[in-house]
């Protein structure tokens, strides 16, 4: 899978019954959906199918039928499911091939071969790069955030599903397993007035989803956790920075870009700073559950959230938890608005449908979906800056 896949594929074996909610973003060679895993839950974006349950088991069972129709008829189960998909509307539901799922867990252990692209559709209905990975192929060639790509080895992508897209740029699309390290991809990219095109060969990458800086006496001598997605172990790095931080000493919490991962290990990351207690409530087909913090968490230091317009999904769950409970000051801009939930199922073919089923919210119970979190202190430019300045005055613990 051409790049850190959010997509949360359900790991039978290891995450069972783990609520695994992969995110949203599209890793461009990878996307992100997330996942809330089982394989039966996820999370997602404003959809026109209701989250009711007899509306969603309906939704399913059309998919799942038209893959078996399909199946029956010598044709292509994904493909129908896909189309079937395609027709509602949905733009968070999706279907993967068994290899592009098997993709998506290789990468959400943080590892992945690809490009080290991030890819949405952004809101005039193009494909852009919402995030580029320092030092990867795609970064050494000079590709940025906001770039538009307008094509991938020839073929136009402004009408594909971005899943499809995903799959171009793994070098998979024809539903197998993605070519090795070293095989190349050639991006017709867009920047301004500016098109010109790409070759780029991919590589074996590593998502390093979480980087700890210190920072200087202007932030109070706080230190910054950056946490580009929430890969399996993410939690836990976060909780390490914490305890190694200086006594007294804030923490930046940089979500920027983070277009979500596991929702299990934003869940975690969420224990780090809260003692127990709801990290938000969400609905599966009608039926209301909640998912909590581990008691036991530094409650003392002082906590700033980062966010932008690319904080998506269980990025949005764990700021939104932050924020409700007083946790944190959020400072930035107002956050993607993907907050709706998807359950992934086993086609005929082994392919793999995950559909919306319903929504998530934060602990006060707003909706985020097509909403987003409004920031506590709204900053365009400038904004980690302006993040360090409010952690230097929010002290140290008393």
């Amino acid at each position: 899978m051409s790049d850190p896949d959010h997509f949360g594929r359900p790991r039978r074996r290891r995450h069972a019954a783990a609520l695994t909610l992969v995110f949203a973003g599209v890793l461009a060679t990878g996307a992100a959906t997330d996942a809330w895993t089982n394989p039966s839950d996820q999370d997602g974006k404003p959809t026109t199918v209701p989250a009711g349950g007899s509306t969603a088991a309906a939704y399913q069972s059309d998919v799942t039928r038209a893959a078996a129709e399909a199946m029956a008829d010598g044709k292509s189960p994904t493909d129908a499911a896909r189309r079937e998909v395609s027709r509602s509307g949905d733009r968070w539901s999706a279907v993967y091939s068994e290899g592009e799922y098997a993709e998506f867990e290789q990468a959400l252990d943080g590892e992945y071969t690809g490009v080290g692209l991030w890819v949405i559709r952004g809101s005039d209905g193009h494909i852009e790069v919402a995030r580029v990975q320092p030092g990867g192929p795609a970064d050494r060639a000079g590709i940025r955030g906001g770039d538009r790509l307008t094509a991938i080895d020839g073929r136009h992508v402004g009408g594909l599903p971005v899943t499809e897209v995903v799959s171009l740029l793994r070098g998979d699309a024809d539903g197998g397993r993605a070519p090795a390290p070293g095989s190349t991809v050639v991006l017709a990219v867009s920047r301004g007035g500016h098109a010109w095109q790409q070759t780029l060969h991919r590589a074996r990458l590593s998502t390093d989803s979480v980087t700890v800086e210190q920072l200087g006496p202007s932030a109070g001598g706080g230190v910054l956790i950056k946490v580009a997605s929430f890969t399996k172990g993410s939690g836990a790095q976060v909780r390490k920075a914490v305890r190694e931080a200086p006594d007294g000493a804030g923490i930046l919490l940089d979500l920027r870009g983070n277009s979500g991962g596991l929702v299990t290990e934003a869940a975690e990351t969420a224990s780090v700073f809260l003692d127990g207690g709801i990290v938000a409530t969400y609905d599966v087909e009608g039926e209301q559950r909640s998912l909590h913090a581990t008691r036991g968490g530094d409650t003392r230091r002082p906590v700033v959230a980062l966010v932008d317009g690319g904080t998506m999904s269980a990025a949005e769950l764990l700021t939104g938890a932050l924020q409700d409970r007083g946790r944190a000051v959020v400072v930035g801009a107002r956050t993607f608005g993907k907050g709706s939930v998807q359950m992934p199922s086993r086609l005929p073919d082994g392919s793999v449908a995950e559909l919306t089923v319903g929504h998530y919210r934060t602990p006060l119970g707003h909706n985020l979906d097509g909403l987003g979190i409004e920031p506590d202190l709204e900053v365009q430019a400038g904004a980690r800056k302006q993040a360090e300045t409010v952690l230097s005055g929010l002290g140290s613990p008393s």
